[in-house]
């Protein structure tokens, strides 16, 4: 499933704030660069992609997590 938020955080602290949730429910990095972050475990996967404008776009793509997606996306939305 693919999920789509705005947020006035910047997109480091997005991912920062990504990177801490999943690990938290047991999810590993999987890979990370200045933009993405891909996290795997559970049976499923989250990939989260930030993109800079006057608010930061976030793309979200899930298999198997999308409770915690929707949670996470509450959490950092505008």
């Amino acid at each position: 499933m693919r999920y789509g938020v705005s947020t006035k955080l910047p997109p480091e602290k997005v991912l920062e704030k990504a990177k801490e949730y999943f690990q938290k429910l047991g999810l590993k990095i999987t890979s990370l660069d200045a933009t993405m972050v891909c996290l795997e475990g559970g049976g499923g996967q989250v990939t989260i992609t930030v993109c800079p404008n006057d608010e930061t776009e976030v793309d979200i793509v899930t298999s198997e997590w999308d409770y915690h997606v929707k949670q996470f996306m509450q959490r950092i939305a505008s």
